[in-house]
């Protein structure tokens, strides 16, 4: 019945409303709307930042409301763009040129093109076959923050019919909390990328029926309800008196659900009907990585943990980083001292150690002598050993949790230089961050601080930014490298051109480019930005200036020495792990070689290219796909075609780290025979006891020698299932896990 009904609120709407059709266009700054036959609502161009995004919004009042935005995630267009809808049907962004920028409205799956649009006085706007009553594709069914009365939010297994809260209020990209119905009838809200379990879920509401039926409802009254069949769930009463009340459903940068009422006849604000009530920090992720939430008095604030620092002292959600370096671990290791918090959570990593101990101070003082421990939560008598990052962190007064972070005591005489490197690593990390745009009349881009996400690029940007790709950096399996110039040519950047290997594939790029944008981790590459200009598929990094691993390994004079060999491998481990167990979706590399990773100013290895690798769902163990990968570093179930897991990833890191022990290549036939191939000639010396041959007899720390070169035996086994995970690979290297002594390649026993 309520089904029949909205349908005849629409085809009566329909018949009122003067069609838009193929050859109309609109254009920001002449002919900049589509309204609907009241003027209560447009679509059409709207002012965001420097520039103009393209959405529905309420025009029929002074406080211009957008309620929808078209690929929200794209950089605003300039005022020379304009939109049209075309004689095949589609709705594009089309520069001054003529040059296609992007779909706006993607109705996948539809037989035939639209041959005509209406806007609706509901704001819903509809694109229509050629018989006026097949609809094929409506902005209510593809919400973006904002749900409006007559709309409903029904449970999508697709993440498509969601409602995704933005940035701020001024910046209406995606931002990072979500609110869904759920196939089991709830309707919550959880932070984007977790997984739907209670443990990430912070308010819901259900209702009991026929469950994939359940949908939110807004009546034009205010009421706000769940329903399923017959039955029903109030979220909201309606008002008594409603006439010429809006109301409006949104989800808030803050990550609260709130429905909002204005007033027509006073002409007012928007004023809070209702929201979804809990405590100002219940929202997880509001400050970031490594620091925690408190409520104040008008809201919430952040606070980072003791021996962290701000990334941004104007965007506290975007988290705070640690204030000094701990050192790899050492076969005696190094203390540090620990500082207590109390009534501090946050969430529960899935790889933390659980102790069972009476006393505060006996967990303190097994995560002090731990350098695979950088933080531990104290609680009832067990104490849980972490790493960083920590994020969801909050403090609740009353509970009995007891953070202990560790930090470092700086001694007056190196102060100085301490807060120097500190300065300038919060600043750089600010840069890396910020978001790349352009301002100013002659063009020059800078990084904006307003969101942490790459930008998309035009290509004509990169082509300024890089000289016309004057001077080549290097050459990889995916592309060419060129350096680059952003900030008045005062910031360095690398601009890889991809070849024609993703040209093809629009919507796994975009997604693959959200997934990079989420990643944050100091041994992985930052990604600035990105562009898919038509054919051309670029992606703009920081530029590292001590060049690739490959250069410092196998160029004569450039051979680094043991211990930092040791702190590269330590720091290759920890960026694959990070990739393989810390995203949402989880990320197989599968090209990792020394080209592949690359060195800052500082020599500290970071990781690239990870963002083209393929993407697994959070269900998803395995895959099968294409051979990837360089030869010599690829693992054996490529060839066999069989199902590839993260073990590949594994298996590479093992060749990478012969590779750093020996400072040679895997493969080298200048060599005799015995010594071509690096990985018999490590297991024949293995055996025989002689590892000293393969560092040359340089003087190194004969233990560690043996227990690196266990590791990545360990690693490139035949076997996957034999290969230990990056998890166990980083502890055996810092020494806090026992290794048995790895087996004859053509040995099966059991995994480690």
């Amino acid at each position: 019945m309520m089904a029949a009904f909205f349908l005849f609120l629409l085809l009566s709407a329909i018949f009122t409303v003067e069609a838009i059709n193929p050859g109309s266009s609109l254009t920001p700054t002449t002919n900049p709307s589509w309204p609907s036959p009241s003027g209560q609502y447009a679509f059409g161009f709207y002012k965001q930042g420097n520039g103009y995004a393209v959405g529905i919004f309420l025009a029929g009042i002074s406080q211009k409301t957008v309620v929808w935005t078209a690929n929200r995630d794209n950089a605003p267009v300039a005022a020379d763009v304009s939109l049209n809808f075309t004689s095949d049907g589609r709705m594009v962004l089309q520069s001054a040129q003529g040059k296609e920028i992007i779909n706006v409205v993607n109705f996948v799956g539809a037989v035939t093109s639209a041959a005509s649009a209406f806007m609706l006085d509901t704001g819903n706007f509809v694109l229509y076959d050629s018989d006026n009553q097949t609809i094929l594709w409506e902005s209510f069914k593809n919400p973006t923050d904002t749900i409006l009365p007559t709309q409903q939010l029904s449970a999508d297994e697709q993440d498509k019919n969601v409602l995704d809260s933005s940035v701020s209020k001024s910046n209406q990209s995606t931002g990072i909390f979500r609110a869904l119905v759920q196939q089991d009838g709830f309707l919550a809200l959880y932070p984007i990328g977790t997984p739907y379990t209670i443990e990430y879920g912070y308010w819901s509401k259900r209702i009991i029926g026929p469950l994939l039926s359940a949908t939110l409802n807004l009546g034009v009254d205010g009421h706000l309800y769940l329903a399923s069949g017959n039955n029903t769930v109030t979220i909201s009463t309606a008002k008594n008196s409603t006439k010429g009340v809006l109301y409006l459903l949104r989800m808030d940068a803050d990550g609260f659900l709130r429905l909002y009422s204005h007033n027509m006849d006073q002409n007012g604000t928007w004023s809070v009907t209702w929201f979804s009530e809990f405590d100002k920090c219940v929202p997880k992720g509001l400050c970031g990585f490594n620091a925690y939430c408190v409520e104040v008095k008008d809201g919430f604030g952040c606070n980072c943990l003791p021996g962290f620092a701000f990334i941004d002292n104007n965007k506290a959600s975007a988290g705070c980083t640690r204030n000094f370096t701990v050192e790899i671990c050492k076969e005696k290791y190094q203390t540090y001292p620990m500082e207590a918090v109390a009534n501090i959570t946050w969430e529960n990593q899935t790889d933390s150690v659980t102790l069972l101990t009476s006393a505060q101070t006996d967990c303190q003082n097994a995560c002090s002598q731990d350098c695979n421990c950088e933080a531990a939560l104290f609680q009832d008598g067990a104490c849980s050993k972490q790493r960083l990052p920590l994020r969801f962190g909050q403090r609740t007064e009353g509970n009995s949790n007891v953070a202990l972070i560790k930090v470092l005591t700086i001694y007056t005489c190196v102060s100085l230089v301490a807060f120097a490197f500190i300065v300038m690593a919060i600043s750089g990390i600010v840069i890396y961050r910020s978001r790349v745009e352009n301002i100013s009349s002659n063009k020059k881009i800078v990084l904006s601080d307003e969101d942490v996400g790459p930008r998309s690029f035009t290509y004509a940007e990169l082509e300024r930014v890089t000289d016309n790709f004057k001077e080549e950096l290097g050459r990889g399996s995916f592309g060419i490298v060129y350096k680059g110039a952003i900030e008045n040519g005062e910031k360095v950047v690398a601009v890889k051109r991809l070849e024609k290997l993703l040209v093809d594939r629009e919507r796994e790029f975009q997604t693959e480019m959200k997934v990079i944008g989420r990643t944050h981790h100091k041994n992985l590459i930052r990604l600035l930005g990105y562009c898919h200009d038509g054919p051309n598929r670029l992606l703009v990094y920081e530029y590292m200036s001590n060049g690739s691993l490959g250069d410092i390994l196998f160029k004569p004079g450039n051979k680094p020495c043991w211990d930092k060999r040791m702190e590269i491998a330590c720091n290759v481990a920890k960026g694959i792990l990070y990739l393989h167990e810390d995203c949402m979706p989880q990320i197989i590399h599968c090209d990792i070689k020394p080209q592949n990773i690359l060195m800052d100013e500082n020599m500290c290895a970071k990781i690239s290219d990870f963002g083209l690798a393929k993407l697994l769902k959070p269900d998803q163990s395995r895959t099968s796909t294409d051979i990837r990968g360089t030869r010599g570093y690829v693992a054996p179930e490529w060839h066999r075609k069989a199902s590839v897991t993260v073990k590949v990833d594994v298996y590479s890191f093992g060749i990478v780290l012969l590779e750093i022990i020996c400072c040679r290549k895997s493969v080298d036939c200048n060599l005799p025979e015995k010594e071509a191939i690096l990985e018999e000639l490590v297991y024949n010396c293995f055996e025989c006891g002689e590892l000293s041959n393969l560092v040359n007899d340089e003087d190194v720390d004969k233990t560690q020698l043996e227990r690196m070169v266990k590791v990545a035996l360990w690693c490139i086994l035949d076997q996957p299932s034999l290969r230990p995970s990056m998890k166990k690979v980083l502890l055996m290297l810092e020494g806090t896990m026992d290794i048995p002594s790895p087996p004859n390649p053509t040995s099966v026993l059991s995994v480690i």
